[in-house]
């Protein structure tokens, strides 16, 4: 009996990084068209924009260079969440210098910045951004 509760034990002890990992990796970001976005300073690109739950917003530029048509899906849209809204997006928002909108994605609409389709990234923890000129993937800054 002892040794199966050393194995139960042990198996629990080894999923512990794969459940922190998990619980640190970002998923779909739903924002409100009220606020969509805030400005927030990281210690590596100085000012962003981000998710009003502090997940820095993205953009590719392959979707740049297809005048804002949606590129990133499958695997792309699992490692690069889309940014969805609820409610109607003001185009510009008090203290957050930039362009917002909405794109059609499926049956929901996908936050736009600029012009361009947002995105989070799923590695980035709350108030990190990880990816900034990576692959063609792009931080938000303020206009």
């Amino acid at each position: 009996m002892k040794k199966v509760a050393f194995l139960f034990a042990l198996a629990a002890v080894a999923l512990v990084p794969t459940i922190a990992a998990a619980a640190s990796s970002t998923g779909p970001q739903t924002v409100t068209g009220a606020k969509p976005a805030i400005e927030m300073r990281t210690r590596n690109l100085g000012k962003v924009l981000a998710t009003p739950g502090r997940y820095g917003i993205y953009y590719w530029n392959v979707e740049k260079k297809a005048g804002g048509k949606i590129k990133c899906t499958g695997p792309c849209a699992v490692a690069w969440p889309p940014v969805y809204v609820k409610g109607t997006v003001q185009k510009h928002i008090n203290g957050v210098m930039a362009t917002f909108g909405t794109i059609k994605r499926g049956s929901k609409r996908q936050l736009t910045v600029n012009g361009l389709p947002a995105y989070t990234y799923y590695n980035d923890p709350k108030g990190v951004v990880l990816c900034d000129n990576v692959d063609g993937w792009f931080a938000v800054r303020p206009k």
